[in-house]
């Protein structure tokens, strides 16, 4: 029998319902991605020679990687405009080393999860859901997922508190590359791929998501140009064929994000949801995110 005749083999049924590992990323992504947001970040990374703004952010998330220049930045980021981040990095190399950069968004990890989750910070919670994403991320590999090396590479810190910071950093950082994967699968670039999800109702305001991933008024025209010709956003929204797309990008990336889920499994996985969805709450409620950033959802 040549190897063409020979029957697929069949996959494993996950151990975990990928819905249920969807809902823990959604529960414990907010511990990581707020720090974008707060005050912390960026006064800890001017403090060692960054400069405020954009750079910080470039700066803080590329550091994990060693001194990169834009190009990697720009590919592993996926969404950002090249010249945006040309402007940033590798300038931002040349005020602070990476290494730096790395202590200062720890410190600001520490100091802005300590101000929005107040008590909760030191609680029995926040020990055991770092030992449950500690050992969720044991199952995690580097091979293709270029982001998420780099954070990998870095040790784990000693606090609990860090502890659940870094596990949900490595989680978010190994679904984005897994996502970035599919967006290029089906022929997304990352202007088209920002603006297809802008169109879902789900994510930034389509104003401040132009303003914050560096878009000129004519790129966003063109991607949005492009979009229309393909047949899936027409005016803004999502068409039947939109949607779909948007559907099969997202059911793909929990796919290819489930590894940790299963490694953790259902019990597992759903006390991550349990322990995660509270204290990401508590930063929201604490008011981690600006207003007007994120649309209402339809």
């Amino acid at each position: 029998m040549v190897a063409a005749d020979r029957p697929a083999p069949e996959l494993a049924v996950p151990a975990v319902d990928p819905r249920l590992a969807n809902r823990a990323h959604g529960a414990v992504e907010p511990l990581h991605n707020h720090l974008y947001f707060a005050p912390e970040q960026e006064e800890h990374l001017t403090a060692v020679g960054i400069r405020p703004g954009r750079m910080c952010y470039f700066a803080a998330r590329s550091a994990p990687m060693g001194a990169v220049g834009p190009g990697v930045v720009t590919a592993t980021f996926s969404n950002f405009s090249p010249a945006i981040v040309a402007r940033h990095i590798p300038r931002a190399w040349t005020l602070a080393a990476p290494e730096q950069v790395v202590g200062a968004r720890l410190a600001a990890a520490r100091a802005s999860l300590t101000r929005l989750l107040g008590e909760a910070a030191t609680g029995p919670e926040i020990e055991e859901l770092a030992g449950l994403l500690r050992e969720a991320c044991s199952a995690l590999t580097p091979e293709g997922r270029p982001l998420y090396a780099g954070h990998a590479d870095q040790p784990w810190p000693e606090e609990p508190l860090l502890q659940v910071w870094h596990g949900a950093t490595l989680l978010r950082e190994h679904r984005g590359d897994g996502h970035v994967a599919v967006l290029v699968r089906h022929g997304l670039s990352g202007l088209e791929a920002l603006q297809s999800h802008v169109a879902t109702g789900r994510a930034f305001t389509p104003a401040f998501a132009q303003a914050l991933r560096g878009w000129t008024d004519e790129e966003w025209a063109a991607g949005a140009e492009r979009l229309a010709e393909r047949g899936l956003v027409v005016d803004g929204e999502l068409t039947d064929a939109g949607l779909a797309l948007r559907a099969e990008l997202e059911a793909e990336t929990v796919v290819l994000a489930l590894e940790p889920w299963t490694h953790l499994g259902p019990e597992g996985t759903a006390r991550v949801v349990e322990l995660g969805k509270p204290l990401s709450a508590r930063l929201a409620g604490g008011g981690a995110y600006p207003d007007g950033v994120f649309a209402s959802r339809r």
